[in-house]
């Protein structure tokens, strides 16, 4: 029985520290003028209220439970002299800040800001410009990276930084952030049941997401737009991708989204519109692919070697230069009730199903994959002809890939 008083009487201190800590007022004209000075003085789960002004301090390492809230967004500039805020506590919130400067090594990961090791951290609404790595976080679980705001201006591969990365963090949202001009807009690795949410992360330099060895994750309700290479997800497993968009990822190695070495996923609802391929897909089994809309693209969906088990299922596919690119004879993926705009079957009994099967892989896009240089001849009536010879009687396409029951009018609304 004593045992369980003094266990209750724990538990309401440590509330009682986390409730009523004290607040500190952080300014250039009060007693405490700088942050590293503030949090010197701070005990355990104190507020520091940094004021309005420029603070030009960097390697502010955060020690303790505390939060940090900026007024009226005051500015930490790191003046470029290495990463400008540490985390190494847990329970710590870091609140309204403009960070800047931070500096650029060719042997460390500058960050304007970094999580270490780390348990229940908010960091939210903050602007970084003019940085390395922008939010690094780094074996760091249980926390909310929120409503934040990345802009970089990399240049090259070799000296720039992603916007948000996790590496072996797990149990984290990231939501609500834009990130561009960085080299990936968010990365993951080995970072496992993350959801990433309403983010936007556009124009940067390589993918606007890049995650490898990361399962249990989600994605829902994000835009990737001209980014240099889209999106690359590559061996994961339990991965969802619902209501995103990939948009105007154009280039010679470009896509909406890579898939490599994924399985047991479900990538449903999202929008793939104007990239030069919508999903490159290669050695990833057992994913649904449903109620997407493939909209403009030069390739729809290219699949690979080694992609078996997989369905398509109620997707639209609009006006797309190729719907479907396959390099094997040999198909065990599903193809039906999608809606091809290519289509010229008919509907004799009116039931909204093409009475004929729609066979989406063009004699045209083999040869494209083959030798690129034929693309010339996208829209000649060779390629028209040769394309007909080949639906009729199939030779070099999977004569068993066909999607039996063609919708007849796109989808249109997606629940």
């Amino acid at each position: 029985m004593l045992k369980t008083y003094i266990v209750l009487f724990s538990f309401l201190l440590l509330c009682n520290r986390e409730t009523y800590g004290k607040t500190i007022v952080v300014c250039p004209t009060c007693s405490i003028k700088s942050i590293k000075e503030g949090i010197g003085v701070a005990s355990d789960y104190d507020t520091l209220l940094i004021k309005k002004g420029t603070y030009k301090e960097f390697n502010i390492v955060i020690d303790k439970p505390l939060t940090l809230k900026g007024e009226n967004y005051p500015i930490v500039d790191g003046e470029k002299k290495g990463e400008i805020i540490r985390i190494i506590s847990d329970n710590v919130t870091v609140d309204g800040f403009f960070l800047i400067n931070v500096g650029i090594s060719y042997t460390t990961d500058y960050a304007a800001l970094r999580v270490v090791k780390s348990e229940n951290f908010v960091i939210q609404n903050l602007v970084l410009e003019k940085l390395f790595f922008g939010i690094y976080l780094e074996k760091s679980n249980n926390g909310k990276v929120y409503h934040n705001k990345i802009i970089g201006d990399a240049k090259d591969e070799y000296n720039s930084g992603n916007g948000i990365q996790l590496w072996y963090s797990h149990n984290v949202s990231v939501d609500r952030n834009i990130v561009q001009g960085t080299r990936d807009g968010i990365y993951l690795e080995f970072s496992d049941n993350v959801t990433i949410n309403n983010n936007s992360s556009t124009n940067n330099l390589r993918y606007g997401l890049h995650f490898m060895f990361s399962n249990h994750d989600v994605y829902t309700n994000n835009t990737f737009e001209n980014n240099g290479a889209g999106v690359a997800v590559m061996f994961s497993k339990h991965i969802k991708m619902l209501d995103n968009t990939f948009r105007k990822n154009w280039g010679t190695a470009a896509y909406g989204i890579l898939l490599k070495e994924i399985n047991d996923g479900e990538i449903s609802g999202n929008t793939f519109e104007e990239n030069t391929v919508g999903i490159n897909i290669e050695g990833s089994n057992r994913i649904t692919y449903s109620n997407n809309d493939f909209i403009r693209n030069g390739w729809a969906i290219k699949i690979l070697g080694a992609c078996y088990t997989n369905s398509f299922k109620n997707n639209n596919f609009l006006n797309n230069s190729f719907d479907i690119s396959y390099n094997s004879k040999l198909n065990d993926n599903v193809f039906d009730e999608n809606y091809w705009s290519n289509y010229t079957g008919y509907d004799l009994d009116k039931n909204g199903i093409g009475d004929v099967p729609y066979r989406p892989v063009k004699l045209f896009s083999y040869i494209v994959n083959r030798t690129p240089e034929t693309i010339v001849l996208l829209r000649s009536l060779f390629m028209d002809i040769i394309d007909f010879s080949e639906k009729v009687s199939p030779v070099f396409t999977p004569d068993k890939l066909l999607d039996a029951h063609p919708r007849m009018k796109r989808y249109h609304d997606r629940d």
